[in-house]
């Protein structure tokens, strides 16, 4: 069985690292000629939007999927047109812009913060009326890792926002008082079956990921999975998505999904039955979903930028290390490392030590 993904970097490296024990291979087709996943299957190596590149990996692949949203989705319904591809190119079309996404929210029960449309510098300042400080203005395409956009505290910050996203379409965002940020995982197979990961808990630094920490049993974990449930079923989605949400004096308000494998889910790899990685292929396959279960406790930690010397991390107890054979480079994640141990008292030790050690590293 060969699983074709659009994408080769370190998600599509952990997805194939997950499939190697299934018996599967793989090809993906990206532009990069030094992608960090071409090593773990043939590459194409191309434009997304290459019509031959798109026939052959049609014609090679039993089932195609991606790593990213940026894919376009022009792309996913040309394939779909001669395999099979999961998730469905709706999923990319609703997750690919802010304003369809956030009304996609709302059409299905889902609270997100009060947003607006933003054209112009002219709706920018109508809409801070209604908005009101502190806000976000953010692109409606091609935002990821805190890229596209901009915090807005005064008056005094418009015109620069305006300026620094160079008028790509917009919306402007109220800012949440949040009390944490959190993200529920879950898989749907093509039979429809359902699983959810317990939560993780996620700090953020200057919009990018640093630490996710799993959660059992958290009070919010049925009303996130109620709000994942509503997308799944709505958007008819096979495979593994990942939703964004903010708490707010215990209500849960979305922020956005990812019609993909996630970063605040790596931590499965070493901390549930099975990972977000094995369980997207086995949706995406049809073949049983596996068990979510917590196996003690755990939390993934992003290395940005570089990574520190290989021993420092290997000395602290309970910790497994993650390289994407990635080029170091300033606001680039380039590794992970993961703790999870039973005892709590040693969880925290390690995960204090795990956290000074990227943050000696940061470079974002």
């Amino acid at each position: 069985m060969k699983i074709g993904i659009l994408g080769a970097g370190q998600l599509a490296r952990m997805i194939a690292l997950a499939g190697y024990p299934l018996g599967l291979d793989f090809i993906f087709l990206d532009p990069s000629i030094d992608a960090c996943a071409n090593k773990l299957g043939e590459h194409l190596y191309g434009d997304y939007s290459d019509p031959a590149l798109l026939a052959e990996l049609a014609e090679r692949a039993d089932v195609v999927t991606y790593e990213f949203e940026n894919v376009p989705a022009d792309v996913a319904k040309f394939l779909a047109e001669h395999t099979k591809v999961y998730p469905p190119a709706k999923a990319l079309e609703v997750a690919q812009d802010r304003w369809v996404e956030k009304n996609f929210f709302l059409g299905l029960g889902i609270p997100t913060p009060q947003f607006a449309l933003v054209d112009s510098f002219e709706d920018l300042v109508q809409a801070m009326a209604t908005i009101g400080w502190p806000a976000l203005l953010k692109t409606r395409t091609q935002g990821y890792d805190g890229k596209g956009q901009s915090l807005l505290k005064s008056e005094a910050d418009l015109k620069p926002a305006w300026e620094l996203i160079q008028g790509f379409p917009a919306i402007v965002e109220a800012f949440v008082p949040f009390t944490r940020e959190v993200s529920i995982i879950a898989a749907r197979s093509v039979s429809g079956s359902v699983v959810f990961y317990p939560l993780s808990e996620n700090l953020h630094k200057g919009g990018i990921l640093r630490i996710a920490e799993n959660r059992a049993n958290d009070p919010m974990q049925t009303q996130a999975e109620d709000y994942i449930s509503r997308l799944l079923n709505a958007l008819d989605y096979v495979g593994v998505m990942a939703l964004e949400l903010f708490e707010v004096e215990g209500q849960l308000i979305a922020n956005e999904f990812a019609p993909r494998v996630h970063n605040s889910g790596h931590w499965t790899i070493e901390g549930a039955e099975t990972s977000q990685f094995e369980n997207h292929l086995r949706a995406i396959l049809d073949l049983p979903l596996g068990s979510t279960a917590a196996v003690g406790k755990a939390a993934m930690v992003n290395f940005i930028g570089g990574i520190p010397a290989i021993e420092d991390v290997m000395v602290i107890d309970n910790t497994h290390l993650h390289l994407y054979g990635k080029s170091s480079r300033k606001g680039r994640k380039v590794a992970h490392a993961t703790v999870r141990t039973e005892s709590a008292e040693q969880f925290e030790q390690s995960l204090r030590q795990l956290a000074k050690l990227a943050e000696q590293i940061d470079d974002s």
